[in-house]
C-alpha cells in the first residue's frame, strides 16, 4: 500500500501536488465556515425564544443555553426531568417548565407565566366581586330609600346618626359601581362641559363622605370646556380627594389639607391633587387591582381611575418631587 502511494505521489509532480494540497485546505475552510454559520443561526434561533432554553447532556451538564438561561442559573439547580410538564416557583415569579428527551439530550425550556396566572386571578376575583355586588345592590338600595324616609321623621337631635348611616351606604355603594365598572370595563359618554362642574360635583361628594378630622378643602377648577363623560371624571377626582381624606385621617394631626391646583399648556389640562396625609406605603402597588395601600381600600379605585383617564386619552402619575400626591393631564379641544 505504501509501494502506491508512494508511485502515486512520484506521479505527481510538484505543482500537482500544491494544487491538491490547496483544495484540500480551501475545502476544509469551506466546511469550517458552514458550520460556523449554521451554528450562528443555531445560537440565533435560541436567542429569539421568548423562554429561557437549555439543552443537557445525558450526564447532566449544559450542552447548549440562550442569555435567557444564563440569567436563571439558579433556577437550573431545582429542574427535573421525570415530568414532561410541570410549573416551578421561583423568587416569588411562575414558571412553565417542559422537558423534551432526545437519544443523547435533554432540551428543557422554563416560561414565566407569573403575568398569566396574576390575569386569570384578577379575571376570577373580578368575576366573584361582580356577582357579591349584584346580589348587594338591592338590599343596599332598599337601605338608602328606607334611610331616607327615615330621616324626615326622626327627631331632630338624631338626624345626625341618620347622615351617618347615608355617608356609610354612601361608601358601600361607590365600592359597588366601582366592582362592577371594572367587571364590565370602563365605557365613556363624552360630551361637551366646563371643568367647573367637576368641582361643583366633587363638593357635592365630599359631603357626604365621613370623616372627623378639620380638613380644609381648596378646588381649583377652571371655566374651560372638555369634551369627556363627567361622571367618570367626577369618579376619578373623587377617589383621589377620598383617599387624601383617608390619609389625613390616618395622620396623628387633627387638621390637613387637600388641594387640587390646575395649570394648563398648548395640549393638556394639568391637575395637581395633594395632601398633607401620611406617606404612600408601596407606591409601586397603586394601580394593580386589588391591592390597596390602605387600610380601607377595596384595591379598585386607582385603577378605574387610570383606566378611566386613559380612556379620555390623558395620563396619571404619581408626583415624583415636591408635595405628596398625583398628576392628572387631560387634553385639550
Amino acid at each position: 500500500m505504501a509501494s502506491e502511494l508512494e508511485q502515486l505521489v512520484e506521479g505527481l509532480d510538484e505543482k500537482g501536488v500544491l494544487e491538491n494540497l490547496q483544495n484540500l485546505i480551501d475545502q476544509t475552510f469551506i466546511i469550517e465556515n458552514d458550520y460556523k454559520s449554521l451554528r450562528q443561526t443555531f445560537d440565533d434561533v435560541l436567542e429569539t425564544q421568548s423562554n429561557a432554553l437549555w439543552i443537557i447532556e445525558e450526564g447532566g451538564g449544559i450542552y447548549l443555553q440562550n442569555s435567557k438561561a444564563q440569567r436563571l442559573s439558579e433556577l437550573f439547580s431545582q429542574l427535573h426531568y421525570d415530568e414532561k410538564e410541570y410549573e416551578l416557583e421561583f423568587q416569588g415569579r411562575s414558571y412553565l417548565v417542559k422537558v423534551n428527551r432526545s437519544p443523547d439530550k435533554i432540551i428543557v425550556s422554563a416560561t414565566d407565566i407569573t403575568e398569566q396566572k396574576r390575569k386569570e386571578s384578577l379575571a376570577t376575583m373580578g368575576q366573584m366581586a361582580a356577582h357579591l355586588s349584584h346580589e348587594i345592590r338591592n338590599p343596599i338600595g332598599s337601605i338608602a330609600l328606607l334611610t331616607s324616609t327615615l330621616l324626615k321623621r326622626v327627631k331632630t337631635e338624631n338626624k345626625p346618626i341618620v347622615f351617618e348611616i347615608q355617608k356609610s351606604i354612601f361608601r358601600i355603594e361607590r365600592i359597588i359601581k366601582a366592582t362592577l365598572m371594572f367587571s364590565k370595563g370602563v365605557q365613556a359618554s363624552k360630551e361637551r362641559f366646563s371643568l367647573q362642574s367637576i368641582g361643583e360635583e366633587l363638593e357635592n361628594a365630599v359631603s357626604f363622605y365621613s370623616y372627623g378630622k378639620d380638613i380644609d378643602f381648596a378646588f381649583n377648577f377652571p371655566a374651560a370646556q372638555v369634551e369627556a363623560d363627567l361622571d367618570l371624571l367626577v369618579m376619578v377626582f373623587s377617589n383621589f380627594v377620598f383617599n387624601a381624606i383617608d390619609a389625613i385621617e390616618e395622620d396623628e394631626n387633627e387638621e390637613g389639607r387637600v388641594e387640587i391646583t390646575y395649570r394648563h399648556d398648548d395640549k393638556e389640562h394639568i391637575f395637581q391633587i395633594t395632601d398633607s396625609g401620611v406617606p404612600i406605603a408601596n407606591p409601586q402597588e397603586l394601580f394593580e387591582a386589588f391591592k390597596s395601600t390602605k387600610e380601607k381600600g377595596n384595591g379598585l379605585g386607582l385603577v378605574l381611575s387610570k383606566q378611566i383617564i386613559e380612556c379620555h386619552e390623558g395620563n396619571i402619575c404619581l408626583i415624583e418631587e415636591g408635595p405628596k400626591g398625583f398628576e392628572i393631564r387631560l387634553p385639550k379641544l
